[in-house]
């Protein structure tokens, strides 16, 4: 038994089967930025000042840095999915929305790389 319609049948549209995907990936980034979000923020409160030398230190902590790198990568990454589903959502255009998405992906992935410059730069004392 499909649940198609006829017509759908016939002219052969369907699920793109990529929902489930897009659905999951957006979970999994949310469930991982939980304790990603908690580490950063019990960190940053047990700091015992927030000066430039001090949040510095903190950072050229080898696991300070690579937790730091993981929030911004699942961040933006989750920060793109959520984006993605408003702009297929909301805008109705194709060429539009084709041009909207490729930018939106873009300036994720240039947010993604200018905070693990940030935190590389910082951690690896190149920076002040």
């Amino acid at each position: 038994m499909s649940l198609r319609t006829p017509l759908r049948r016939v002219l052969g549209a369907g699920s793109a089967r990529e929902g489930v995907h897009h659905w999951w990936q957006q979970r999994l980034t949310s469930v991982a930025l939980v304790p990603l979000t908690v580490w950063f923020a019990v960190s940053i409160l047990a700091l015992p000042s927030f000066d430039y030398a001090t949040l510095a230190a903190w950072m050229r902590g080898g696991t300070s840095a690579l937790l730091l790198i993981l929030l911004v990568l699942v961040g933006t990454w989750h920060s793109q999915l959520g984006v993605r589903v408003i702009v297929e959502d909301y805008v109705h255009a194709p060429g539009a929305r084709t041009v909207t998405l490729t930018l939106l992906s873009y300036l994720h992935a240039l947010l993604a790389a200018a905070g693990v410059f940030a935190v590389l730069k910082v951690a690896l004392g190149g920076g002040a």
